[in-house]
């Protein structure tokens, strides 16, 4: 009977707790090993300095500084021109055709069309108190719709005041595609009625008293229609609409 009898293991109620595997504040990880965690990071908030009010005053009084001084001057200049114009009242010089003549019209054999003409002009300068440069570069071309036919050169010269000065510009040019070109001027020409485009462009600069200023341009043209293209007589101009403007 005392063989049968087992054995228990006697428990020790007061031992003391067995330290944990992993430590307080880590983590296992797959193979066993803590793994440290490690505290946030703390943030930094950026700090917002303001503008103080006196600097915030000065850009201000700057600002307000500079647009005054430009509305200023905007004054100044507008003064001064409205001056100027009550003192000198510019007006544009303008032109009129006095006569026509052609004289060569003929079609070459490369089928180009040559053409000369004898242009007189009247240059009128309406101004009692500007007088006008004629700068090197004017021209002075004729047109047929809106094909040029001759082209010639303006002269040099100064016009006083209160001036009108006639000129003689002669004027030649040769056009391509000059058989298509004789054949509708032909056309015209039955009828009487043919319409030319004289167009000016004329580089100038204005003398207001002793004062010399920029140079600028004048342009425009006149519409013509004349009776005629016949070589070496005087051509009849039946009417004539010119129109300038200056150009800076």
């Amino acid at each position: 009977m005392a063989e049968n009898q087992r054995v228990h293991p006697a428990i020790d109620i007061e031992a003391p707790p067995t330290a944990p595997l992993v430590p307080n504040g880590t983590s296992a990880s797959k193979k066993g090993s803590p793994v440290r965690n490690h505290p946030p990071l703390p943030q930094t908030i950026p700090t917002i300095q303001a503008i103080p009010a006196k600097k915030r005053n000065c850009c201000c009084k700057c600002v307000c500084w500079t647009i005054g001084l430009l509305v200023l001057l905007l004054i100044i200049i507008a003064a001064t021109a409205g001056i100027l114009y009550k003192i000198f009242q510019p007006k544009l010089p303008n032109y009129s055709v006095n006569s026509l003549k052609i004289s060569d019209l003929r079609l070459n054999f490369d089928m180009t069309l040559y053409a000369k003409f004898d242009v007189k002009i009247t240059a009128n300068n309406p101004n009692k108190k500007i007088g006008i440069y004629y700068k090197k570069g004017g021209k002075l071309s004729v047109w047929s719709t809106k094909t040029k036919l001759c082209e010639g050169s303006l002269p040099n010269f100064y016009q006083g005041h209160q001036n009108k000065t006639v000129l003689n510009i002669a004027l030649t040019g040769q056009t391509q595609y000059g058989n298509t070109l004789m054949t509708a001027l032909q056309e015209q020409q039955r009828t009487g009625r043919i319409p030319l485009d004289l167009k000016v462009h004329a580089p100038v600069a204005i003398k207001l008293g002793k004062l010399k200023l920029r140079k600028v341009k004048v342009t425009g043209g006149c519409l013509l229609v004349v009776d005629s293209l016949t070589t070496n007589n005087l051509i009849s101009i039946k009417a004539s609409n010119c129109k300038f403007r200056l150009k800076l």
